[in-house]
This record gives C-alpha cells, structure tokens and sequence, in this order.
C-alpha cells in the first residue's frame, strides 16, 4: 500500500508541475492573442499631421544655394585681390622705370 501512496504521491507532483506548465503556456497564449486582437472601442482619428520634408528641404536647398553664392563671392575676392597686386606691382615698376629716366636726363 505505500507503494500505492508513493506512486500517488509522485502522480500528484507531475500533475502540480504540469498545471503550471499548462497555466504559463495558457498565459502566453492569452497575451500573444491580447496583442494581436483589434480594440473593440472606436479610435478617433489620427490628426494630420504636416509634413515637414517640404521644409527640410526648402531650408537644404536655400543653405546650399547661400554657401555657393559664399564660396564665388571668396574666389571673386581672391582673384580681385590677384589682379591688384599685379597691377600694383606693374605699376610700381613703371613708376621707377620714369623716375629712372628723369634722373638720367636731369643728372
């Protein structure tokens, strides 16, 4: 007869843990189906919501077009500043080419 109890005893511990086993297994079941079912209240509608892109790229193109318009107005500086020097230099040297001429026809 304690053999009959044991094996009972044993019967009862299998079916506790299978109980579990199954209540998890039923939880998980019932959340994964929670998820997935639709809402049976009505939503209101989402706003519309603005879209930003057009800005976006409004701003780009305004900053890219003002960088460029930056970078020519740099290069057309330098080169000014080039061409002034030049001419600065050239004319230096012309204006010592006269002085030397008039030293020699006065001296």
């Amino acid at each position: 007869m304690s053999h009959e109890i044991e094996q009972a005893a044993q019967d009862a511990v299998q079916a506790a843990q299978q109980s579990e086993q199954y209540a998890l297994l039923l939880a998980a079941v019932q959340a994964t189906q929670a998820r997935q079912a639709p809402c049976q209240h009505p939503h209101p509608a989402p706003a519309p919501q603005s879209s930003n892109t057009g800005k976006w790229v409004a701003a780009g193109v305004g900053g890219s077009i003002f960088l460029l318009a930056v970078a020519v107005s740099a290069v057309a500086v330098a080169i000014s500043a080039v061409a002034l020097t030049v001419c600065l230099v050239v004319l230096r040297s012309v204006w010592q080419d006269i002085r030397a001429e008039r030293e020699q026809r006065h001296g």
